[in-house]
């Protein structure tokens, strides 16, 4: 079994982003930080960590395993359950993310509280800061 935290952290309304991954799997735990290249709000980028954990999975072919992934963000995990979304902007990141969970076996996502999800958290703010470096 795998377990995934992921978070985002976007500076402004719309803005530079950065996206934190912890993975737990057989004891051992990897944090993975990434920042991303486009100016996003933070419904975006929340949706950004998602696929981008999806394809870390799908490139380290772990598609078969049990993955439980953890979210803070509300809008992520009950469009992804619902699979529905009235909001035009997720409408392509529910098509993108259902068409990438449509490979893995188990694969299940739930909604956690911000206080649950703090080494995500951490990693987010880290790539963020690394964004707006890089960007100067």
């Amino acid at each position: 079994m795998i377990k995934a935290y992921i978070d985002a952290a976007v500076k402004g309304n719309t803005g530079p982003a950065g996206i934190g991954v912890v993975l737990i799997e057989n004891g051992k735990q990897e944090q993975i930080k990434t920042s991303l290249p486009l100016d996003l709000n933070n419904h975006q980028a929340e949706f950004e960590a998602l696929i981008f954990l999806l394809d870390e999975l799908l490139k380290r072919k772990q598609t078969n395993s049990i993955i439980q992934i953890y979210s803070d963000s509300k809008i992520v995990v009950q469009t992804i359950e619902k699979n529905h979304t009235t909001n035009g902007l997720f409408t392509k990141y529910l098509n993108i993310i259902n068409h990438k969970l449509s490979f893995f076996t188990s694969c299940y996502l739930q909604w956690i509280p911000e206080a649950k999800n703090k080494g995500a958290d951490n990693l987010a703010k880290q790539a963020l800061k690394s964004t707006l470096k890089n960007r100067r």
